[in-house]
């Protein structure tokens, strides 16, 4: 009991000072994606199996699409729900499109309509949204569900921390329709970078290592400390100190509220859009996307994908780490079976938020 005890206290101390349990990313699962037959019919209906807009280097754009269309015209808009902008051209079903740089007016950000000669329209832009003081402030949108629909561009952002923002890049969010800044660090974080905000944009709390309801896990805290430290080791991790906070982030009781919270203002912000962040955008940002994501139907591959790309955004190869994403979808596993019993009794959120969100953020 008392050696139980002092492992909760060294978890508690990690947690407070934010070397434990930072930033998790929840890899997601495909498991709650609907199946009935009539809503795959329809979305068979709908030509494209892939499509991404990447900016190139010198500021233009690459599109390109799979489809079995015969045909798919391109306009430029600044919104997501536009459905008339600036004309970009026309390709095969399958194809690509370059939109050379100067083309479109910058620092805008672009929405591409990709309109096949048969089925429905698809928006895709570019993930990342051109913050140059939060480089891993990008999109969660633009990706593919396992039954064929597609998460909708412009709603919902990821970020690292957003307190430098310049005027310029403020009125840029603002421009974005932002509304809601969900904010998941814990408190000393918050006190010494304070968000920078444009005004009207609301700010909320969801702090994934508070300790106001009190240090108390699912499970053992002894054993999980001691399992993450081994599977960490074994798989050569180059911090293991994330290795343990991945699958706390699961296990911590605490850390369930400021999930919950965050999937149900996402949910409930019918303003607008929705940023969330932590410090680096990675880890407590991961696990949200990656709940977010599979909630979606998103499969698992593809949230692992999106997980890595903190790498990319942040110019730091060893950023993040699969082992660590992949602990916490194992300690999902271990403590309730499967992801959808997580959602349902871990982060306890109900069938109606869960319908809400997938109606918000997801287009056939």
């Amino acid at each position: 009991m008392r050696t139980h005890r002092i492992a909760q206290a060294a978890v508690a101390a990690a947690l407070l000072t934010g070397t434990l349990l930072t930033p998790p990313a929840l890899a997601a699962t495909a498991d709650r994606a609907p199946a009935a037959s009539a809503q795959a019919a329809t979305r068979a209906a709908v030509p494209f199996t892939s499509a991404t807009a990447k900016r190139t280097a010198d500021g233009g754009y690459t599109l390109s699409w799979a489809s079995g269309a015969g045909s798919v015209t391109v306009t430029a808009t600044t919104s997501p729900d536009a459905t008339t902008g600036a004309p970009v051209g026309t390709a095969p079903g399958t194809g690509s499109l370059t939109v050379p740089a100067g083309t479109l007016a910058g620092p805008t950000r672009w929405y591409f309509r990709l309109v096949p000669d048969s089925g429905s329209p698809l928006v895709v832009a570019e993930r990342s949204a051109g913050i140059d003081s939060a480089r891993n402030f990008r999109d969660i949108g633009g990706y593919r569900t396992a039954d064929g629909r597609w998460v909708r561009p412009g709603l919902v952002y990821r970020s690292n921390k957003i307190n430098k923002l310049s005027d310029a890049e403020q009125q840029q969010l603002l421009s974005q329709r932002l509304t809601l800044d969900i904010d998941l660090r814990n408190a000393v974080e918050r006190y010494q970078d304070p968000d920078r905000l444009p005004a009207g944009v609301t700010y909320q709390v969801a702090d994934v290592v508070t300790l106001d309801h009190g240090i108390r896990f699912h499970d053992s805290a002894l054993m999980t400390l001691a399992e993450a430290i081994a599977a960490g080791l074994f798989s050569g991790s180059s911090d293991l100190g994330q290795s343990i906070g991945y699958p706390f982030m699961v296990n911590f009781v605490g850390a369930d509220y400021a999930f919950r919270d965050l999937v149900t203002a996402v949910a409930n912000n019918d303003s607008g859009a929705t940023v969330y962040h932590c410090s680096s955008g990675k880890d407590r940002t991961g696990w949200s996307t990656a709940v977010l994501l599979t909630l979606l139907g998103v499969p698992r591959e593809t949230v692992e994908a999106d997980f890595l790309a903190s790498n990319d955004y942040l110019g730091n190869p060893k950023a993040v780490e699969l082992s660590w994403l992949r602990a916490a979808f194992d300690q999902v596993d271990k403590i309730y079976g499967d992801f959808d019993s997580y959602v349902s009794k871990g982060l306890r959120i109900d069938d109606a938020t869960v319908a809400k969100l997938r109606a918000k953020l997801l287009t056939d």
